[in-house]
C-alpha cells in the first residue's frame, strides 16, 4: 500500500524539525538541564500525537523543539511553507509570526519571514495585514521586487487602480522591465468606471493616459471609439476603431459590428463596403467575412451575400462560415430542401458553438466573454478570440 503525498510530508515533517534541533546542537556545549537525551522524548511525543490525528498538538511540540537561532531559522520557514502548501494557512501564520517575534534574528532572515507571513496573510485574504509588510519590505530595500508584485496583486484584487499604478512604476523601476502595457490595462479600468457612470471626461483622461503608457493599447481604442459614438462623433469612432488594424488586427472582429453601425449612422453604405472589402483582403479573418457578408445582404439581399459566402468557403473552409451560408440559403425561399437545412443547421451551430470563444495565448484557458485580464493565469492581454486568429497560428497553439 502506498502513502499519500500528504501522510508522506507528515512524516517527515518530524524528521526535519529533529534535523533543525541537532543541527543547533551539535558545536555548542551542553547546557545545564538540557541533554540531547531529552530530544527523542520530544519527537516521540509529537510523532504520536500526529498519529492519533492531533496535528495541532504534534505542531505545538515541534515549535517548542525548534529553538530559533541562525541554524533553525530555515526549519522554521520550510515548516510554515508547508503548512500554506496544504492550505493550513492559520498554522502558517502561527509559525512565521513565532519566529518574527525572535530578537535574534539578524536583518536578512527577519525580513525573509516578514515576507512568508506577507504571504501567509495574502493567501488567508488578509489583504490588510498583507499590504502592511509588503510595504515594510518594499521600504527598507529587502525583497523588493517580489513585496512590489505582491503589492500589485493585491491593489488589482481590491480594485486600487491609483495605487496599482503607481506600485508597477515602482516594480519597472526595481525589476528593469517595463510594465507599460499593464499600467495601460489599469488606466482602461478607471476608463470602464466613468463610462459606466456617465462621466465622460475622467473616462478620455484615462483612455488618453493608456495611451501614453502603451500606444499599441486595443482595449483603449475601442473604449476611444464608444466615447466618440456616446458624444454623437461616429467619424471619428470609426477612426479610432481603424487604429486596431495597427495594434492587433485579431480583435478587428470585436469592433466590426460596432464599425458597421457608425457608418450607417453616417448613411454611408459605400464607404462600409469598400472598407470592410479591403480589410478582408489585407487579413481574411473568419470576424471580418461574416461582417461583410451582413453588408452585402444589407445592400443586395440574402443571396448575393451566401454566393458571397460560398466563395470564401471554397477558399478557407469554416464551420462559422458554413453556419452563416446554411442561415442566409433558410432565408431564400428559392432554395430547395429547408428540412435537411434546418436539421443541419442544428447540427453545425453546436460545432459553431465549440469553436467560439476566446482564449488565453498564455495557459490555454477557454471561456465566452473577452478578458482583458485572464481568470486562469491572472496575465493582462492575453486572452483573445479563437475566431479572430489565423489559421496557422490556431495550429501552432494546438500543436505547440
Amino acid at each position: 500500500m502506498y502513502l499519500a503525498a500528504a501522510d508522506l510530508l507528515w512524516l517527515l515533517l518530524p524528521v526535519a524539525v529533529a534535523s533543525g534541533w541537532l543541527a543547533a546542537r551539535l558545536d555548542q556545549k551542553r547546557q545545564p538541564g538540557k541533554t540531547l537525551q531529552g530530544l527523542p522524548s520530544a519527537y516521540f511525543k509529537g510523532l504520536n500525537f500526529l498519529l492519533n490525528e492531533q496535528p495541532d498538538k504534534a505542531i505545538e511540540v515541534f515549535i517548542q523543539m525548534l529553538e530559533v537561532d541562525s541554524d533553525t531559522v530555515e526549519t522554521h520557514l520550510a515548516l510554515g511553507n508547508l503548512f500554506r502548501r496544504r492550505g493550513e494557512v492559520e498554522r502558517a501564520i502561527r509559525i512565521h509570526q513565532n519566529l518574527i517575534a525572535r530578537p535574534t534574528l539578524d536583518k536578512t532572515q527577519r525580513s525573509l519571514a516578514l515576507l512568508e507571513l506577507g504571504q501567509d496573510y495574502l493567501k488567508a485574504g488578509l489583504f490588510d495585514r498583507a499590504e502592511n509588510l509588503f510595504l515594510e519590505l518594499a521600504e527598507i530595500r529587502l525583497h523588493t521586487e517580489q513585496a512590489l508584485r505582491f503589492l500589485v496583486h493585491i491593489y488589482q484584487q481590491e480594485k486600487e487602480w491609483v495605487s496599482a499604478i503607481s506600485t508597477s512604476r515602482r516594480l519597472a523601476r526595481a525589476s528593469g522591465r517595463s510594465q507599460d502595457e499593464v499600467i495601460a490595462q489599469f488606466h482602461c479600468e478607471q476608463a470602464e468606471q466613468a463610462f459606466s457612470e456617465a462621466n465622460y471626461v475622467m473616462a478620455r483622461h484615462q483612455v488618453n493616459e493608456a495611451f501614453a503608457a502603451d500606444r499599441r493599447c486595443v482595449r483603449a481604442s475601442i473604449l476611444l471609439g464608444r466615447l466618440e459614438v456616446a458624444a454623437g462623433r461616429h467619424r471619428e469612432a470609426i477612426k479610432a476603431w481603424k487604429r486596431i488594424e495597427d495594434q492587433d488586427p485579431v480583435y478587428l472582429g470585436e469592433v466590426a459590428g460596432l464599425i458597421a453601425a457608425a457608418f450607417q449612422a453616417l448613411d454611408d453604405e459605400a464607404g462600409l463596403y469598400d472598407y470592410f472589402d479591403a480589410l478582408l483582403r489585407r487579413h481574411g479573418s473568419v470576424a471580418l467575412m461574416l461582417a461583410l457578408a451582413d453588408v452585402i445582404r444589407s445592400r443586395e439581399g440574402a443571396q448575393a451575400a451566401g454566393e458571397f459566402v460560398t466563395g470564401w468557403l471554397r477558399r478557407q473552409p469554416s464551420v462559422q462560415g458554413l453556419q452563416r451560408l446554411i442561415d442566409l440559403n433558410l432565408v431564400n425561399p428559392q432554395v430547395s430542401g429547408q428540412a435537411d437545412l434546418g436539421l443541419l443547421q442544428g447540427v453545425i451551430g453546436q460545432l459553431n458553438e465549440q469553436q467560439q470563444g476566446y482564449q488565453c495565448q498564455d495557459c490555454g484557458f477557454r471561456g465566452k466573454t473577452l478578458h482583458w485580464q485572464c481568470p486562469g493565469c491572472q496575465r493582462w492581454n492575453t486572452v483573445k478570440p479563437v475566431s479572430g486568429l489565423p489559421q496557422e497560428h490556431a495550429q501552432d497553439k494546438r500543436h505547440g
